[in-house]
């Protein structure tokens, strides 16, 4: 029970630690930290949100894990909007461009498309109770695989102040973490469960 603690502690500190010691930041305003770990620290936050959902870690399963997964969740949106907002004051014509998806740099899409999926993420939640169950939960799903995607592939891209085995492992964790929560819950069984019990026999 400890162990897994101890390498969800090690997996997300050792890449801030890391990136706390790049030479890098040197060269760099406070907002533009600030922003950069804002960014450091939701991709930390995302490796809680699958093991939460999938009961995984000890003491917070079920109602307990969810609930936390939710504010987790709050969090990671408050931090995607300081890591984007932090980057518009110190460099509006590069936002610019990544927003409208005309930046020359690889890693912009793939931040842009999981910004807007982490934003849809919330909005789904505040719609739970108008929309049906399985359609909320495929949604959600969807988008959840949707922002993890796009940020590591927007992680592992940016070459700055993260250290570059660090944060590969950490990345890995998280969408190793999301495989396996997808593999466990089967989110699309449902349907195929609901054919087969509408034509058996009464």
């Amino acid at each position: 029970m400890i162990l897994i603690w101890v390498v969800l502690a090690t997996a997300i500190c050792v890449p801030v630690a890391a990136a706390a010691a790049s030479p890098l930041l040197a060269w760099r305003g406070l907002v533009y930290i600030l922003a950069g770990f804002a960014g450091i620290i939701a991709l930390g936050l995302m490796l809680f949100q699958p093991l939460l959902i999938g009961g995984y870690l000890p003491g917070l399963s079920g109602r307990i894990g969810r609930r936390t997964h939710r504010w987790i969740g709050g969090a990671l949106v408050m931090a995607v909007v300081i890591h984007v907002g932090g980057l518009w004051i110190t460099s509006p014509p590069d936002m610019i461009d990544a927003l409208t998806f005309t930046s020359p740099t690889p890693f912009s899409p793939f931040g842009v498309i999981a910004m807007w999926a982490i934003f849809a993420v919330a909005l789904l939640a505040t719609l739970r109770r108008r929309l049906r169950p399985r359609t909320w939960r495929i949604a959600h799903t969807f988008l959840a695989i949707v922002f993890v995607v796009g940020s590591v592939v927007h992680g592992i891209l940016i070459e700055g102040a993260m250290e570059t085995v660090s944060k590969v492992a950490l990345c890995a964790l998280v969408l190793a973490a999301t495989i396996k929560v997808m593999a466990d819950l089967r989110v699309w069984k449902k349907r195929a469960t609901l054919r087969e019990e509408s034509v058996a026999p009464r």
